[in-house]
């Protein structure tokens, strides 16, 4: 099985994937064509200070400590952005022209806060909000933001921890959808998922199992948030608990997967076709 593909058969420990205004900071230009960085320590320290929305994640060498790198993380901790202790072989292999131990891994379109999606998401053509609950590669990443995009979508959610890096990858497969689409970066999926459905959004979670409705009948409703799981293990169990329902793609034919981008964008078109129905003049 590759690790883009959702898997068909149900898991035991977790419901089975789905089937059936100040300057800013001009960064250098990546230097292995995949990431858009900026290293140094002062450069890192004031892109934290001025614009923490555009940084996804900060790698600092091991063994690295100083009054800075101090003042580093507790720049990271206050705006909640990841960061991670690495050696200096990976930090020479992203910026072979010198770092000072200190490079910012940037998501250049800057992420939205999620209360603030949460609130303009009643304004977008399709008032739906897609969930990535740890999906992995970058390439399925920006294909749903594209697709979502281009159907008149709200915006993307991805955790702080173990989501897909919106990086060169993600911008290539989205065509530029990530430029134009609100994307929020959430410490903890679940606790955002309760704070939405607080917010009166319904949620659904793309897995097949005991209980899940057929995405091509059920009545499919907006505002809402969609979930779509890891690429091997699908939607974890704490994440899934909060769903709404659970919808299925039925198959028919005999097929073991489907693609998350492509399940994804089955899905969006679901309730794209929904709310179309009960709003005909929102293409107009």
């Amino acid at each position: 099985m590759t690790t883009d593909k959702i898997p068909f058969r149900p898991k035991a420990s977790r419901p089975a994937p789905l089937v059936p205004a100040t300057e800013k900071i001009t960064p250098p230009a990546s230097q292995d064509g995949e990431q858009a960085v900026l290293s140094g320590v002062k450069p890192v320290i004031e892109l934290l200070e001025r614009e923490p929305e555009r940084i996804d994640a900060v790698l600092i060498r091991k063994g690295r400590r100083s009054q800075d790198t101090d003042r580093i993380l507790d720049l990271c901790r206050a705006a909640k952005v990841r960061f991670t202790l690495t050696d200096a072989q990976s930090l020479d292999r992203l910026c072979p022209a010198g770092h000072q131990g200190v490079v910012a891994r940037l998501f250049e379109a800057g992420f939205t806060e999620f209360s603030d999606l949460l609130t303009a998401a009643a304004d977008a053509p399709l008032p739906l909000i897609l969930v990535l609950d740890q999906v992995q590669d970058p390439g399925n990443a920006g294909t749903l933001a594209r697709t979502l995009y281009a159907l008149g979508g709200a915006g993307l959610v991805i955790p702080r921890h173990n989501g897909a890096f919106l990086g060169a990858g993600a911008r290539r497969a989205a065509a530029g959808a990530l430029e134009r689409l609100p994307v929020a970066k959430v410490m903890n999926l679940s606790r955002a998922l309760d704070e939405a459905r607080d917010a009166g959004f319904l949620i659904y979670g793309a897995a097949f199992g005991e209980g899940s409705l057929d995405a091509f009948t059920a009545p499919l409703h907006t505002p809402a948030l969609l979930v779509l799981g890891n690429e091997e293990h699908g939607i974890r169990p704490q994440v899934a608990k909060r769903c709404h329902h659970l919808l299925h793609i039925p198959m028919l034919r005999e097929f073991d997967s489907l693609n998350v981008a492509q399940a994804g964008g089955i899905l969006t078109g679901c309730f794209a076709r929904r709310h179309l129905e009960k709003h005909p003049g929102a293409t107009s």
